[in-house]
C-alpha cells in the first residue's frame, strides 16, 4: 500500500514538473491554428450554440441561491461561452462553477475583473494586491512579473481562466472618475512597461490577459458605465498616446485586448456610436492597422455607454459586427443570440468571420486546457489563496512603491526618543500606521482631527501640537475607490497648511493627485503611500523608522512641484 501512495505520488510530482517544465505555446498563435479537439467541438455545436460561445454571463455567489439558479437555468439552456465573476466567496464561488462546468456541453470560460487580484471582487476572504498606480511607482519589473505569476496561480486554484487586466490606460486626466488608480500613472512607456510585467506573469502562469480599455479611457472625465465618454482627440493624438501601449503590447503577443465604450469622432465619424460596437475601431483599427490577432472582448453591454443610444439588444448585435470575439454581460443573450443569427441569416454578419470567431474561443479553452477540465478541489481552499508567500509578496510590492518627496533629511534625523506629536486626519482612531509608530516612541502624543472641531479647537490643538519638537502628520483616506480629492472643511485645510513645516513629516495614504488638493507641500519631508490599506501603513512606517529605504518614484506628474519621476 505504501509502495503504491509513494510511486502514484512520484507519478504526480514529475506530471506537474513535467507540465511547468514545458513553455507553454505562443497563445496567439495558437488560437489561430487549426487543431482537431477544436473542430470536432464545433462539429457537434448547433448554429444557436455556436454563437452562444461568443457570450459571458454575470455571475455571483453573495447574492441568495435563487440567482445562482437562475444563471444555472441560463447556462443550461442557451449554453454560453463562459462567466464574468463578481462578488461572493472562494468557496460558494468554486462550488458554483463545479455546479455550472457540469451543465455545459463546452467546458465554461471563467473571467473576472482582477486587476489587484481575487481581492478585488472577493476583499474579505483573498488576498489583494496594490493598485495598478501603486505598482506604477515600482522600479522593479520583476516583482510585478513575480505578482503576475501569484494572480495565475490563485486564478486557477479557485476554477477561474482569464482576467480583465491589465489596465493599459494612461490616466493623463487627473479628475478621471472611473480609470484614475486604476492605472499605472501617466507616462505611456511606464504604463507599457509595467504593463507587460504584470501581463507575461500571467500568461507564463497559465492564464489569459487582457489589455483594456482600448483605445484608450484615460483622458475622460466621464463614467462609461453610467454615460458615453467623448474623446474629441485627433487620430494623430491617439496613435502617439493613448494607442502607445497597446501597440506595444500587441507587438510583444498581448492575447487580448478589451475595447471601451467612447465615442470618439475622429475615428468613427458615426453620431454617438461607442467604440466598443465599431467595425472601424474593432476591425479596421485594432485588428488590421495595428495587427492584434489574440481575442477581442467588449467591456461590459449592460453599461450606459453602450446601450444609451443603441437599445434592445442592437449593440450586441453590432459588437458582433464590429468584430468581436467575446461579448461581456449582454443585458438579454437570448434576446441577443436569436437577433445575431437572423444577422447572419441576412447576410449582415459572414458566417465564415462569426465561425472564425468561435473557433478562437474554443481554442482559447483548448490552450488553457479545458478540454481536460477537472472540478475545483474546495479542501482547503481560502488557505491556499491566503498563504505567506503570497502575503509577503504583497508586503515587498508595498516596500517597492513607497515613494519620499521634497526630502529625506527629517526622516534620516527621525528620533524615537523625542517628544513626537502624531496627528491622523480622516480617521477616529489609531490605524495600523499609528499603533506600529506608537509602540516605537518613548514620548508621544495623538491626535485624531475628524473635521467636526470648531475653529477655536482647531486653534487650541494647533499650539499644542507645535509645542512637539517633531511632528508626523498622517492623512488617511478610507474611501474604497480612493479619488483625486478629499473634502476637508476649511478649518482642516487651514490647520493643514500651518501644521506643513520645517518639523513635519506629512504620510499621505492617498491617491498621489491629493498632494494637490491639500496644502502639504511646506513639509520637510512627504512619504506617499498611494493608498490605506495595511501592507502600505507598515511599508511607510519602515521607511519612517529607517527600517527600509524608499526606491518608488512618482507615476504622475501632480502638478509643478510634484511630476512625474520624483523620488529620494
Amino acid at each position: 500500500m505504501v509502495r503504491k501512495f509513494f510511486s502514484f505520488f512520484s507519478f504526480c510530482v514529475f506530471f506537474v514538473a513535467s507540465v511547468y517544465g514545458q513553455k507553454r505555446p505562443d497563445f496567439v498563435k495558437f488560437i489561430n491554428s487549426q487543431h482537431v479537439w477544436v473542430d470536432s467541438v464545433f462539429q457537434k455545436l448547433t448554429p444557436k450554440e455556436r454563437i452562444a460561445q461568443l457570450f459571458l454571463v454575470r455571475a455571483h455567489t453573495n447574492l441568495g441561491q435563487r440567482y445562482i439558479d437562475s444563471v444555472a437555468q441560463v447556462i443550461q439552456k442557451e449554453q454560453l461561452g463562459g462567466l464574468v465573476v463578481f462578488q461572493g466567496g472562494p468557496v460558494r464561488h468554486s462550488q458554483m462553477f463545479n455546479q455550472y462546468q457540469k451543465l455545459a456541453k463546452v467546458p465554461l470560460l471563467v473571467t473576472f475583473d482582477g486587476e489587484w487580484g481575487l481581492g478585488m471582487r472577493l476583499p474579505d476572504s483573498t488576498i489583494s494586491f496594490p493598485y495598478q498606480m501603486t505598482l506604477g511607482a515600482i522600479q522593479n519589473e520583476k516583482l510585478i512579473y513575480e505578482m503576475g505569476r501569484q494572480v495565475a496561480r490563485d486564478f486557477q486554484r479557485i476554477g477561474m481562466h482569464f482576467n480583465f487586466a491589465p489596465v493599459v490606460d494612461i490616466n493623463n486626466n487627473p479628475k478621471n472618475p472611473v480609470i484614475n488608480f486604476r492605472s499605472f500613472g501617466d507616462n505611456k512607456r511606464n504604463v507599457m512597461q509595467t504593463a507587460k510585467a504584470y501581463m507575461d506573469g500571467m500568461v507564463d502562469g497559465g492564464i489569459i490577459a487582457s489589455l483594456k480599455h482600448f483605445p484608450g479611457h484615460g483622458d475622460t472625465d466621464v463614467d462609461s458605465h453610467y454615460d458615453l465618454p467623448q474623446l474629441k482627440f485627433s487620430k494623430e493624438r491617439l496613435d502617439c498616446l493613448e494607442i502607445f501601449p497597446f501597440r506595444e503590447l500587441i507587438r510583444q503577443g498581448a492575447p487580448a485586448v478589451m475595447v471601451a465604450h467612447m465615442n470618439i469622432p475622429s475615428l468613427d465619424a458615426k453620431p454617438n456610436i461607442p467604440s466598443s460596437i465599431s467595425r472601424k475601431v474593432v476591425t479596421d483599427l485594432l485588428r488590421n492597422e495595428l495587427g492584434f490577432k489574440g481575442l477581442t472582448v467588449t467591456d461590459a453591454m449592460d453599461m450606459k455607454g453602450v446601450k444609451k443610444f443603441f437599445p434592445n439588444g442592437e449593440a450586441d448585435v453590432m459588437a458582433i459586427e464590429a468584430g468581436h470575439d467575446l461579448l461581456e454581460i449582454s443585458e438579454n443573450s437570448a434576446r441577443a443570440i436569436g437577433l445575431v443569427e437572423k444577422a447572419v441569416k441576412s447576410g449582415r454578419i459572414k458566417q465564415a468571420e462569426l465561425d472564425q470567431r468561435v473557433k478562437r474561443v474554443l481554442a482559447a479553452k483548448y490552450w488553457l486546457g479545458l478540454n481536460q477540465y477537472r472540478p475545483v478541489n474546495t479542501i482547503n481552499l481560502v488557505n491556499d489563496l491566503n498563504t505567506p508567500a503570497s502575503k509577503s509578496l504583497v508586503q515587498r510590492l508595498a516596500d517597492a512603491a513607497i515613494t519620499v518627496l521634497k526630502s529625506d533629511r527629517r526622516i534620516r534625523s527621525f528620533d524615537k526618543k523625542i517628544e513626537t506629536a502624531i496627528v491622523s486626519i480622516g480617521v477616529n482612531h489609531a490605524q495600523d500606521f499609528e499603533k506600529g509608530l506608537a509602540v516605537q516612541l518613548s514620548d508621544k502624543k495623538e491626535f485624531f482631527i475628524t473635521g467636526k472641531e470648531t475653529a477655536e479647537e482647531m486653534k487650541d490643538l494647533l499650539k499644542e501640537v507645535r509645542r512637539s519638537p517633531q511632528i508626523i502628520l498622517a492623512i488617511h483616506d478610507n474611501r474604497m475607490r480612493p479619488g483625486s480629492e478629499i473634502k476637508v472643511n476649511e478649518q482642516v485645510r487651514e490647520f493643514i497648511d500651518r501644521l506643513a513645516g520645517r518639523r513635519t513629516i506629512t504620510v499621505m495614504f492617498t491617491n498621489p493627485y491629493v498632494m494637490d488638493n491639500l496644502p502639504i507641500e511646506r513639509s520637510n519631508s512627504i512619504i506617499l503611500a498611494y493608498q490605506n490599506d495595511h501592507f502600505m501603513q507598515k511599508a511607510a512606517l519602515k521607511v519612517l523608522l529607517g527600517q527600509t529605504k524608499a526606491q518608488g518614484k512618482l507615476p504622475v506628474t501632480v502638478n509643478k512641484r510634484f511630476a512625474y519621476g520624483d523620488g529620494m
